[in-house]
């Protein structure tokens, strides 16, 4: 790339070192576009700012003329000169000469958009030469507190920030705009099954409580030990990616118009495990028999016949343990930009680990569950993360979650739009088990059981957009599986 001359008033060429991709012209055209016509300036502030000029003379101009006019006041070459007339660079220009060359030269204030997309491509460029060469200097020094590890992380999400950057406008939107986008939101339910505004769950009732899955939330699911935070989470994941079809959206971008790619990062459990579960789900085999390979030809024929069938399912798991919160956000960045991401579920929150240890358990949860917060609206997606209830359910009475029974509750509650709780009463109930003896105890206790047996609860604590209750559902433990529970009046309809 040959030096740039650049317009100079005296005649003299003002040359850029050949170093850096940059377009002196563009600049100049933009700039003096807007001092000619202040009304042009909106199509550019959308996609630039004076960062991105190569030229610092220019940056200062842009910077000082984008202050005016968004004060409602003028800025013209003779307005602009009051401001700049001290600046060293543009004086060796020609002061208020250059400023006038550059407003008598711009050719079209039409094409101001396309300039400013020029000098925010050339600038991006720039950006990438120096992470690269950022990223060969880390490289070549060896520090105890910069592990290759780390580096990799934190050029990727360099990049990936890079890449995504200028891609949203920022600032005020009219209330017209706003307006419109809501409507776009709830019209992209005629786009899915089920007429919902987000991804369906494929649980009716969760569905219509929350109105689906919607993009940069943070949900929540808790519960103690064996009361199927991991079931419920892997039949979601299996409902979404089963339903997954891809088509044109209505912006004319290709993405799923049901159903959607699912992320499970499983810090438990190993992948083989959580595929078992789903495969159980799927062929309708219990689980502890296809662990010990108890099954007739004709259920094993089943199970393979349902793992095809799951061949072409969007899912993808990562069962790395320990993860720290940092390395997650990387691979979910990651799996989005090579396959697409369109809901990530990680179990559970308490088995992530932070960027770098804390003084106390409490911030370390904190920390994570901001940065799960975080990258729900860096990716645009909704993150379903499980976690433990603390000791204290079970020294109630009732033993009905409650938003105080979370661990660390502070900072999960705050930063979740959604907390749910999974509730059986029927595990609890068994425990309680009379002595065989005890006859009249036995029959109340057998007449309990029944009216809970294959009935879970899905309590809804927090809805940060909606209202909060409770739904049913069915589990059946043997296939690890919920499902919708008909009520009496809908059974009476159908009649």
């Amino acid at each position: 790339m040959n030096t740039v001359a650049a317009i100079n008033p005296t005649g003299a060429e003002i040359h850029s070192p050949d170093t850096m991709p940059n377009s002196i012209e563009a600049e100049q055209q933009l700039l003096g576009a807007i001092l000619s016509n202040n009304d042009v300036f909106d199509r550019a502030d959308s996609l630039i700012n004076a960062d991105h000029f190569f030229d610092p003379v220019h940056a200062h101009i842009y910077e000082v003329a984008s202050g005016r006019i968004k004060k409602n006041s003028i800025a013209s070459p003779v307005t602009l000169t009051t401001f700049l007339k001290d600046d060293p660079g543009l004086n060796e220009l020609g002061g208020a000469n250059y400023l006038a060359k550059l407003a008598a030269s711009a050719v079209a204030g039409f094409a101001v958009q396309d300039y400013a997309q020029l000098i925010y491509d050339l600038a991006i460029r720039r950006q990438l030469i120096l992470l690269g060469k950022d990223i060969a200097e880390r490289a070549q020094k060896m520090e105890i507190d910069q592990e290759p590890r780390e580096q990799i992380v934190d050029a990727e999400q360099a990049l990936y920030q890079l890449g995504e950057a200028g891609k949203t406008d920022s600032g005020f939107k009219s209330f017209l705009k706003a307006v419109t986008e809501a409507v776009d939101i709830a019209n992209a339910a005629f786009q899915r099954d089920g007429g919902l505004a987000g991804i369906s769950t494929g649980f009716i009732d969760l569905d219509k409580k929350l109105g689906g899955l919607h993009k940069s939330d943070l949900l929540i699911l808790a519960g103690r030990p064996s009361m199927g935070k991991t079931s419920l989470a892997t039949n979601i994941a299996y409902n979404v990616a089963r339903s997954y079809k891809k088509g044109v959206m209505k912006d004319g971008t290709e993405g799923s118009v049901n159903g959607g790619v699912i992320g499970f990062f499983s810090l438990e459990m190993s992948a083989e495990q959580l595929a078992a579960r789903i495969l159980s789900e799927a062929a309708e085999i219990p689980s502890e028999n296809i662990r010990r390979g108890d099954m007739t030809e004709k259920e094993f024929r089943r199970f393979v016949d349902a793992a095809k069938d799951l061949e072409s399912c969007p899912l993808f798991i990562d069962d790395t343990p320990a993860l720290p919160i940092s390395q997650l956000a990387a691979r979910a960045r990651r799996l989005k930009r090579k396959h697409g991401l369109d809901v990530l579920i990680v179990d559970y929150l308490q088995l992530v680990r932070p960027a770098s240890s804390k003084d106390s358990r409490v911030n370390e949860v904190s920390e994570i569950t901001q940065g799960m917060k975080a990258i729900a609206k860096e990716l645009n997606i909704p993150v379903i993360a499980l976690s433990q209830l603390s000791r204290q359910v079970e020294s109630r009475d009732d033993k009905r979650p409650q938003l105080s029974d979370l661990r660390e509750s502070g900072s999960i509650e705050q930063d979740a739009d959604v907390v749910m709780f999974v509730f059986r009463e029927e595990y609890y109930k068994e425990r309680e088990k009379p002595s065989d003896q005890d006859l009249e105890n036995m029959a109340k206790w057998q007449s309990e059981m029944e009216h809970l047996h294959g009935r879970a609860e899905l309590i809804i604590g927090k809805q940060r957009h909606g209202p909060i209750g409770t739904i049913e559902l069915s589990f059946e433990g043997q296939f690890t599986r919920f499902g919708n529970i008909a009520k009496a009046w809908q059974n009476e309809l159908e009649r």
